[in-house]
């Protein structure tokens, strides 16, 4: 089976690049597989055809030469290529026409993160963005860029900055801490289903948590365990997580969770960062059930002042799909954020 990136490679090598050599030799452009698709993750499979799969590139040019290369590969483009249709209409734009995104860099990336990475991405604009967005813009090959600009760009977008990353880890432990308790308290209320949940909801962000101790952004959550499952954090932690998910009780769900945060916890402190002494869970109170110790306080006092006070990321937050998939209102919902931490 022809894969997303395969095809894109192919496409760009055997047809696109051709065609602007005659046309236009010289000009000056990047060419990738860029935006959305599990394709651009390296992750599509026979079930990913059945809709918006394709001959689907991104080329980047000049801002004054956007309206003429798109209508340029508009008229030139052969009807197909390796067997597949170079026209087709997409689930966001039910029209049958090519699929080379043609605009700039700074323009491609401001479509998926919401602001410019050269000029606006200060603590707040890292905390706008989510891991997918990033993805968007990072994760998929780049095929040529001979202005060297979709490369800067995502040298940009690499990783937070320490003092942000610290910050979205303070956030991460917190979430964790905030309800790890309840999995064993419902349970022992008699509320077999609740424990579950909250064990599910508790195992999604010890995924995020191991995926961003390992400097990954982690993907929208179709693929979230995909990507957790390719790291190091994994193998310590990841036994514990399985056996959370598929626990009978209450008592074996609580203890493995815990056995989860203190795995993670000690892959933090192999990494250098900041680490309590000893393990990261505890005994809640005089309850049976463990707890987390002061690990999010920890973390941001390591942050410093630089970051004190902004939210969290947007996605530790929020997890409406409408919003977190519109950059204009994630942007908006970081700012208002920040507005009102300023206010206190």
């Amino acid at each position: 089976m022809h894969t997303g990136i395969g095809l894109a490679r192919a496409y760009h090598d055997d047809v696109v690049r051709p065609l602007l050599d005659a046309w236009r030799p010289g000009l000056p452009y990047a060419a990738a597989r860029l935006g959305s698709g599990s394709d651009v993750l390296g992750l599509d499979d026979a079930t990913s055809r059945d809709h918006d799969w394709g001959l689907r590139l991104t080329l980047l040019v000049d801002a004054a030469d956007v309206v003429a290369v798109d209508a340029y590969l508009g008229r030139a483009l052969p009807a197909e290529h390796a067997g597949l249709p170079t026209r087709f209409a997409t689930t966001w734009e039910p029209v049958v026409r090519h699929r080379v995104e043609v605009t700039t860099p700074r323009a491609f990336a401001r479509s998926r993160l919401g602001l410019d990475p050269v000029t606006e991405l200060d603590a707040a604009g890292w905390l706008s963005l989510t891991g997918q967005s990033v993805l968007e813009v990072t994760a998929g090959p780049v095929f040529h860029d001979g202005p060297g600009e979709l490369t800067a760009v995502r040298e940009r977008l690499a990783w937070y900055p320490d003092d942000v990353w610290l910050h979205v880890l303070a956030a991460e432990w917190a979430r964790v801490g905030q309800e790890l308790p309840f999995v064993g308290r419902t349970g022992d209320r008699g509320d077999d289903v609740g424990s579950r949940v909250l064990a599910a909801r508790l195992a999604g962000s010890l995924l995020r948590l191991g995926l961003l101790l390992e400097r990954r952004w982690p993907p929208y959550p179709k693929w979230l365990g995909t990507a957790f499952a390719d790291t190091l954090s994994a193998a310590t932690a990841g036994p514990h997580l399985d056996r959370a998910l598929a626990a009978p009780s209450w008592r074996e769900r609580d203890a493995a969770l815990g056995d989860a945060c203190d795995a993670l916890h000690e892959r933090q402190r192999e990494l250098g960062l900041p680490s309590l002494d000893g393990a990261a869970t505890e005994p809640f109170f005089d309850r049976p059930f463990r707890g987390l110790r002061g690990l999010p306080e920890l973390l941001r006092d390591a942050a410093g002042a630089s970051v004190r006070g902004l939210p969290a990321a947007v996605e530790q937050w929020i997890d409406a799909v409408e919003v977190l998939m519109d950059p204009r209102r994630r942007v908006a919902a970081t700012h208002a954020a920040v507005r009102k931490s300023e206010a206190r």
